[in-house]
């Protein structure tokens, strides 16, 4: 009987590593020196506030503000404090067309014309064959063309006619391309069906049932609630600035949402369990899961500055990435608009999620700091996340003002415009993307363009003109180029307006 006695007793010790093992893995640890590591981020990135809510199973762990939502007035941020959660909205508007599919109101895979009827895109295929399911999944062919509304700011409808003037950059459902127009389209469609706006279907679907009270859609409701932050850019010279709100609602379905760590945790609990909250069956299990599958592979590697190992390749499902963390199932959607940027992640094997909110502009924190709570919560080594993507974010900059030396080092030194300045103003159009005015404004030309408003636009070489930033937040610059036509008068320029295709041609209003 000894025999059968140690086995009882290794049985016995098996039983108690295990149960170990399982309580290790399954309590929470987010101890103190989670706090700490926070506030370290903060203050190496230069971000003056976040907000994280942290999720086990049906449980908020974790809601806290870190720093400060108004660095002017030193207020602090706490976990009711909104934030703009941009791109992170594309779920949003999904969530809300699952519920419209499990009433039966919409079918992801019939024609997007059968809702929209005037739904015309540059290619006829795309035209007739386009899905509920093509438009949020990003397989339209079609390129970003942000500058509709980032630039110019086009009105919904108004973007959703000039679709059919947007130049693709691949075959329809070929290819992986981030597409923020196609899910505007999907915000109309879906308020098309209950003839209602996305806003009002998002609220009566979504915001409702999970009481999301104080969520909204619009930085103009955002700025007149009580406890909200402000958005901030951090400048090249590394100094950090409030930055005004950006009014986007147009692109609303896209990225309009503006929320708090509380009310996303709700949402964040809802995705968790499959559409469940509170004991109700507010999505269909099977909608939901739909969101969280692959759809689309995309096509790139995985994260460098996650060092390859950790995080696997993502592909694309309903307003979701789908990828791994450490060989865990990971489903996340990062989110970043005019001065903030947010992420939602979860690993739903693990009943496990992290909402991260920061009032600065495309900083990579949102990134990594649900890694940190990963590694916390489920008792893995911990890895110095931040230092990884400081060594990455160097990396980048390096690289940018490389190319920017390249492009400096391309002018051509001792040319001269080929006409009189008097000659290159005026109107310039284009049927998708609008006007464009050159005007002369003393010894140099002025370019007024959505966003752009009166700026200079500097000569660079031959009849090559390079705009000045908008604002010292808003650096981007873009080449414009005066073309003759055969009587040697200035008759379009062009530009790269969206860079995966040629650039655009505007032509010279008579």
């Amino acid at each position: 009987m000894r025999w059968q006695a140690r086995i009882g007793a290794a049985c016995a010790t098996l039983l108690l590593v295990s149960t170990a093992e399982a309580q290790r893995t399954a309590t929470p640890r987010l101890d103190r020196n989670f706090d700490a590591a926070i506030e370290s981020v903060l203050k190496a990135w230069n971000v003056p506030g976040v907000g994280i809510a942290v999720v086990k199973g049906n449980e908020v762990v974790l809601l806290k503000g870190y720093g400060f939502k108004d660095l002017e007035q030193r207020l602090p941020v706490t976990g009711n404090t909104k934030f703009a959660i941009g791109s992170v909205t594309k779920s949003f508007t999904v969530t809300a067309m699952a519920a419209q599919a499990g009433d039966g109101k919409l079918d992801w895979d019939a024609p997007v014309r059968r809702y929209l009827p005037e739904f015309t895109m540059y290619d006829a295929v795309a035209t007739e064959r386009m899905t509920p399911r093509d438009l949020v999944t990003h397989r339209s062919g079609l390129p970003r063309h942000d500058a509709l509304w980032g630039v110019v700011g086009f009105g919904r409808q108004e973007m959703l006619d000039r679709l059919r003037y947007l130049e693709p950059s691949h075959d329809f459902r070929s290819v992986w391309q981030y597409q923020n127009l196609m899910y505007m389209t999907a915000g109309l469609l879906s308020g098309k069906i209950e003839n209602r706006s996305w806003e009002d279907v998002v609220r009566a679907r979504v915001f409702q049932p999970l009481a999301m009270n104080t969520a909204d859609f619009s930085v103009t409701d955002m700025a007149r609630s009580p406890d909200f932050s402000y958005g901030h850019a951090r400048l090249p010279n590394d100094s950090v600035v409030r930055i005004p709100f950006k009014n986007i609602d147009a692109i609303g379905p896209a990225g309009n949402i503006n929320a708090s760590a509380a009310d996303m945790a709700r949402y964040l609990i809802l995705h968790m369990n499959r559409g469940l909250l509170d004991g109700k069956q507010v999505i269909p299990a099977a909608q939901i899961r739909d969101m969280h599958i692959p759809h689309m592979v995309m096509p790139s590697s995985p994260n460098p500055g996650a060092g390859g190992a950790e995080v696997g390749f993502q592909q694309y499902g309903m307003g979701f990435m789908v990828g791994t963390y450490r060989g865990r199932k990971l489903v996340q959607h990062g989110g970043n608009i005019d001065g903030f940027s947010a992420q939602m992640s979860f690993l739903p094997d693990d009943s496990v999620g992290v909402i991260v909110l920061t009032n600065m502009n495309g900083t990579q924190t949102r990134d990594f700091i649900p890694f940190m709570v990963y590694d916390r919560m489920l008792g893995l080594s911990q890895i110095d996340w931040s230092g990884r993507y400081l060594e990455q974010a160097a990396r980048a900059r390096a690289r940018a003002d490389s190319a920017r030396g390249r492009e400096v080092a391309s002018k051509v030194a001792g040319t001269r415009p080929s006409h009189s300045l008097a000659d290159y103003a005026g109107t310039y159009s284009h049927p998708g993307y609008g006007s464009i005015r050159v005007a002369v404004d003393g010894d140099k030309l002025r370019f007024t363009y959505g966003i752009f408003e009166g700026v200079g636009l500097n000569h660079w070489h031959y009849d090559v003109f390079e705009t000045e930033p908008a604002s010292p937040a808003i650096p981007r610059r873009m080449r414009v180029q005066f073309h003759m036509d055969p009587n040697g008068k200035i008759a379009n320029l062009t530009m790269p307006i969206e860079p995966a295709i040629k650039p655009v041609s505007y032509t010279k209003d008579k």
